[in-house]
């Protein structure tokens, strides 16, 4: 090989040397640079609302507010002390009771399969369901108008380890009672404005009624069996002749036999009420046949 062509081939070692050492040593040296100044962007998340909001809506009530009970997990206790919007709507509700006794409401609890049931109570939705109904009492609303059942759900909304408002209010709709008409209070003005009055003989009594007496029985009766809730009152009197204690114990039989005779006639003996007067209330003389013949007798009233 010649001088030249052993120079060339040098040359070309020693560049394929040097490009291998440079990039085995030099290409992993920390380079300085100038700084650049970088401008961090907060990364923000987007996130469901998490809230459950309490319902109190039926005929005559109407409130929302997007807090609500909650409880733990596992947990039939009501976490307190509650917020103040929903303290509000207990109160509300309260209010709205008392105005509507006969209202009814319905308290379902709720619960997942997955929680533990450490009370009584056949499910923890139903221990919910009361727990909310014992608070409920506690603030002043009547228990006697709140029912109470417990469901297992598959999924309640949660916040780390609390359930937020695991229940639901249905208000039941209330029966209204038949309304007593013009017509029963004409006919009850009527009875007591003109009262069935019994008269009994000195220590007798009769039920020889006259035509006037019968239709005023019947006016009683037909009174009676539509106002459900009346009660009639029967009164008895005696005259003053005698002594004043036996007087009174005759006028309470003259009452208690008007309360049988009306009994006879299909009125409930439960729904009539007996007292006496003895001769304290008069309504003729004491000194005459006919004063005293006027009062002795039993009127008969609708309380």
């Amino acid at each position: 090989m010649s001088k030249k062509a052993l120079y060339l081939l040098g040359i070309a070692i020693t560049i394929v040397l040097g490009t291998f050492l440079y990039l085995k040593f030099c290409c992993n040296c920390t380079i300085n640079t100038p700084a650049v100044a970088t401008e961090k962007v907060a990364v923000v998340v987007a996130q469901d609302d998490i809230f459950v909001p309490f319902i109190l809506n039926g005929s005559g009530i109407d409130y929302h507010t997007n807090d609500n009970i909650k409880f733990l997990k596992n947990s039939f206790a009501v976490i307190l002390p509650v917020s103040d919007s929903v303290s509000i709507g207990i109160e509300n509700l309260k209010t709205f009771l008392i105005a509507n006794p006969k209202q009814k409401i319905t308290i379902t609890g709720y619960a997942t399969a997955g929680e533990t049931n450490s009370t009584t109570f056949e499910n923890l939705g139903l221990a919910r369901a009361n727990d909310i109904k014992k608070y409920f009492v506690s603030k002043g609303l009547s228990g006697s108008q709140f029912d109470t059942k417990g469901e297992i759900i598959d999924k309640l909304k949660t916040n780390s380890d609390t359930v937020l408002g695991p229940a639901a209010y249905k208000f039941e709709a209330v029966e209204a009672a038949p309304a007593v008409t013009d017509e029963w209070i004409i006919l009850k003005d009527k009875i007591n404005g003109d009262p069935l009055i019994l008269h009994f003989s000195t220590n007798k009594s009769s039920d020889k009624l006259s035509a006037i007496e019968k239709q005023k029985v019947a006016d009683l009766v037909r009174y009676m069996e539509h106002v459900k809730d009346a009660v009639i009152l029967a009164v008895g009197h005696s005259d003053n002749v005698g002594n004043h204690d036996s007087n009174v114990a005759l006028g309470q039989k003259r009452a208690e036999f008007s309360k049988k005779y009306l009994s006879r006639q299909g009125i409930d003996g439960n729904r009539i009420t007996t007292e006496s007067k003895g001769p304290d209330e008069p309504v003729g003389e004491n000194t005459t046949a006919e004063g005293k013949a006027n009062n002795r007798r039993t009127v008969i009233t609708i309380k």
